[in-house]
């Protein structure tokens, strides 16, 4: 499975029901203006959508620029980093386990 881009916008209600149709449990995290991750990866399946103000995940061959209402899947062990905008980022974010992979 390759990262996957999902462009918005959509707003809150409905990328809670795209968790929902994928039978997943999402968790909401925010940060502020131009805060950063270091390089890391995950043992799981990511699903990610932008709330509000955006966030830019740097991967080995690409950037995927996230805005308010646009989603992303990273496969489990996909090494990124992430810079977060100058307005700062809401997101909502749920695990899942690569055995059991959901279409996007």
């Amino acid at each position: 499975m390759e990262p996957e881009y999902l462009p918005g916008p959509l707003d809150e209600t409905a990328l809670r029901e795209w968790f929902r149709t994928l039978g997943l449990s999402p968790y909401q995290w925010s940060n502020g203006p131009y805060d950063r991750y270091p390089l890391h990866q995950h043992s799981y399946d990511k699903y990610l959508a932008c709330a509000r103000g955006s966030i830019v995940f740097h991967l080995d061959d690409r950037e995927i620029h996230l805005r308010a209402g646009d989603r992303m899947v990273l496969p489990a062990h996909t090494r990124h980093s992430a810079a977060v905008g100058p307005e700062g980022v809401v997101c909502w974010e749920a695990a899942a386990d690569p055995a059991t992979r959901r279409s996007a």
